[in-house]
């Protein structure tokens, strides 16, 4: 929140809040509901519509129970900003995980007329983001209008299903995607991407000084070699 002299292209003048986390949204991968956390829902909101420290401790406790986080710009903005929330908080680095950014997915694999998620979303006919008014709905949930935090709560539980959807679709695609298989020890032959045990052996991967037997996973379409 800045003083501007000018509604274009301005600096700010001075800062009169700086940044804070309204609200987020998260599903675990094998979990169907989505749970969203806002300000509201702590009692520090009744003291001080702006104090997101409560909020910060889930946020910081989930990112520490999870082994991979997905996330669409994830890398460069989302993690960010919240490990920056992290460290005004005076909270410790959580347990190490891998991040899955499905804008990297996006960019790497295929040329899109363009790479925002709803766009993806739309050409690859997996959904679309809630429709929202835009600045006036954070507004709205910075004064504590309880029919913007209404909206928030919804458009961010479509972005994380949606985000979802998307990353099934783009990770058969994916180059750097972390091996789950590291994570279930107990598979002998399975996809390392989604851990399908649905694979067929189709021919061979030739390296510069080796060759292994190749197989594609027939859960998610993953190519990968052993």
């Amino acid at each position: 929140m800045a003083a501007i002299w000018q509604p274009y292209e301005a600096n700010a003048v001075w800062v009169e809040r700086d940044t804070f986390i309204l609200a987020f949204a998260a599903k675990w991968s094998h979990k169907k509901q989505v749970k969203t956390w806002a300000l509201p829902d702590y009692s520090l909101y009744r003291r001080d519509k702006f104090d997101d420290r409560s909020l910060i401790k889930d946020l910081w406790g989930l990112l520490d129970e999870a082994d991979v986080v997905v996330a669409h710009n994830g890398d460069a903005f989302d993690i960010k900003k919240i490990n920056a929330r992290f460290i005004v908080h005076k909270l410790n680095p959580p347990t190490p995980y891998k991040t899955i950014d499905t804008l990297k997915i996006s960019r790497q694999a295929a040329k899109f007329d363009s790479n925002k998620l709803d766009n993806i979303g739309r050409y690859t006919g997996e959904g679309r983001k809630i429709p929202n008014t835009g600045a006036a709905l954070w507004r709205g949930c910075y004064w504590g209008d309880s029919k913007s935090w209404r909206a928030m709560r919804r458009y961010n539980a479509q972005d994380v299903l949606l985000l979802e959807s998307v990353y099934h679709r783009l990770r058969p695609w994916a180059k750097s995607h972390p091996v789950l298989t590291a994570y279930a020890p107990r598979l002998k032959i399975a996809c390392p991407t989604c851990l399908s045990g649905d694979v067929h052996r189709r021919g061979w991967r030739v390296a510069k000084f080796k060759k292994s037997p190749r197989f594609q996973c027939q859960g998610c379409g993953h190519w990968f070699s052993q």
